[in-house]
């Protein structure tokens, strides 16, 4: 670990607080502010990502160190880092909420691998920041098994994401109130170590546009371009136009992947989207079991449903239209934005017709595929029939012999099954009829549907089993099931327990079907 090299272009290379410390304040004219993690008592691994090690370039021998759990739980630093927390805003549930800034997120460095890649490293729950307004900064380990296997699983699901290195157990009790309900309760703490490019957000060029503070705003666009987007060229508005129609375009294909496996962000706030198009900021997220569109996990969104599945490309086209706005001082006019923001139309567009033909497993798209697309999904919705069962099976289904025998594993309610029986069969039996003339050989097409259509995802269900197997104190349910998300398209002999619908157990359970942003 003492090789790492630590190239901090962030806090070189910007403005950043003349105030050091945690004291809670408003920080003006400053994009990140100087502070330490906060030792804790006892730090332990609990788990690690040997890919993400590798990105890195840390070597096994070092994470099974000691030093290894007193760098990552926050207690000690390495030669060359610079810990800060950054500075910015966001819309949050559509309402513009000022200064948010990293409340319990604190980044250590940036890492120059030795493949010459840059890897901003990032500690979740290491205690309070200039920003953590009256929280304490500390994650608990339920939600910190939740983000580290979900960032890994992402990952090889084949999403863009930020990613997870270590989870580390801090030895301390932190309190929360899990539903916002008055109960409060003592919870073990933890630590993520989160890997990225960069985890600048949308936010944190909205918040100097709003202090109209256009030359802060321009130096960190300027920065982003530079560090984070090296390949585009140009100068002045042709350059920050393409950048940011190339935000728009990635944040499109970050959404349809998502749409793709059935993920549902939760909390899809301008200060959650990044600007490099990764899934960031893991906490009341879930996967689609039975599809409904209209399903959030995240509690707080209940009422409303803004984040819910279906909403979610819509909610991002509203984020980056914000984005849109603050840049606007940058630009003579309002065109170069508009461009991009149709480009983001376009590309989810065409991102949709891939997602189409990869799950339905087709040569080629064709005028009438959304329609066959999208009436299965209403079907799916009205025979309450799990998404990722039901594609799965569809790769291997008989569509001669007339019945539903092959997706009974799909199937939540036999009562609703029965309700949509004619209308899936009539669906199977014109899908068929697509399929005779599509130019796609049998064993290409069942590849490109096994490559679009995951076996395993990370239910919520699951990660409650294993988070209950370490409050328990087995924690070898983590690593289990991040053995088994590392292969999420392969069938692996052994695990259907882990490829199975969502008990009945689990409907209604906290944790499995709703989640708050407590944490």
């Amino acid at each position: 670990m003492h090789r790492l090299h630590f190239d901090n272009a962030f806090v070189r290379e910007l403005p950043g607080d003349p105030e050091s410390g945690p004291r809670r304040r408003e920080v003006l004219g400053a994009l990140w502010s100087p502070v330490l993690p906060t030792p804790v008592a006892a730090p332990r691994l609990i788990a690690h990502s040997p890919e993400c090690a590798r990105l890195l370039g840390i070597a096994e021998a070092d994470i099974a160190s000691a030093e290894f759990a007193q760098v990552f739980g926050g207690n000690a630093l390495l030669p060359g880092m610079q810990p800060y927390a950054a500075n910015y805003g966001g819309h949050q549930f559509g309402q513009w909420a000022g200064q948010l800034g990293d409340g319990r997120a604190i980044t250590l460095g940036e890492v120059v691998n030795p493949a010459g890649e840059r890897w901003e490293i990032q500690l979740k729950g290491a205690g309070p920041t200039p920003y953590s307004r009256s929280a304490d900064g500390r994650a608990v380990l339920r939600s910190s098994i939740r983000e580290f296997l979900c960032s890994e699983a992402m990952h090889h699901l084949g999403v863009p994401t930020t990613r997870a290195l270590s989870l580390v157990g801090t030895g301390e009790s932190v309190v929360r109130d899990m539903f916002y309900d008055g109960r409060p309760q003592a919870e073990p703490g933890a630590i993520v170590c989160r890997v990225a490019p960069s985890f600048l957000r949308l936010g944190n060029f909205e918040l100097p546009a709003s202090r109209d503070d256009i030359e802060l705003l321009r130096q960190l666009v300027d920065f982003c371009i530079r560090r984070d987007f090296p390949h585009l060229h140009g100068e002045g508005e042709a350059l920050y136009a393409a950048w940011f129609a190339e935000v728009c375009r990635r944040t499109a294909a970050m959404v349809a992947h998502w749409m793709r496996v059935g993920f549902v962000h939760g909390v899809m706030n301008t200060d959650n989207l990044s600007v490099l198009g990764l899934t960031i900021d893991y906490g009341p997220y879930g996967w689609i079991d039975d599809y409904d569109p209209d399903w959030t996990p995240n509690t707080t969104d209940a009422q409303g449903r803004r984040y819910r599945f279906g909403w979610q490309p819509k909610v991002a086209y509203w984020n980056l239209t914000r984005f849109a706005q603050a840049l606007s001082p940058l630009f003579a006019g309002i065109e170069p934005l508009q461009d991009g923001l149709q480009q983001y139309g376009e590309t989810f567009a065409a991102a949709e017709r891939g997602n189409i033909i990869g799950k339905l497993g087709l040569g080629e798209y064709r005028e009438g595929d959304s329609d066959l697309f999208e009436q299965l999904l209403a079907l799916l919705q009205a025979g309450e029939v799990d998404m990722t069962l039901f594609f799965r099976a569809l790769m291997d289904a008989d569509l001669q012999a007339g019945s539903l025998d092959a997706f009974d594993a799909a199937f939540y309610d036999p009562a609703r099954r029965e309700s949509a029986s004619e209308g899936l069969l009539a669906w199977l039996a014109r899908y068929r009829q697509r399929l005779q003339d599509d130019p796609l050989p049998a064993a290409q097409r069942r590849e490109r549907m096994r490559l679009a259509n995951p076996r395993y995802v990370l239910r919520n269900y699951l990660a409650q089993l294993a988070i209950d197997r370490a409050h328990a104190g087995d924690e070898a349910g983590i690593g289990e099931l991040l053995e088994v998300m590392r292969h999420p398209y392969d069938d692996q002999p052994g695990n259907e327990r882990f490829a199975q619908r969502r008990p009945d157990w689990a409907r209604d359970r906290a944790g499995c079907s709703m989640l708050s942003c407590s944490s």
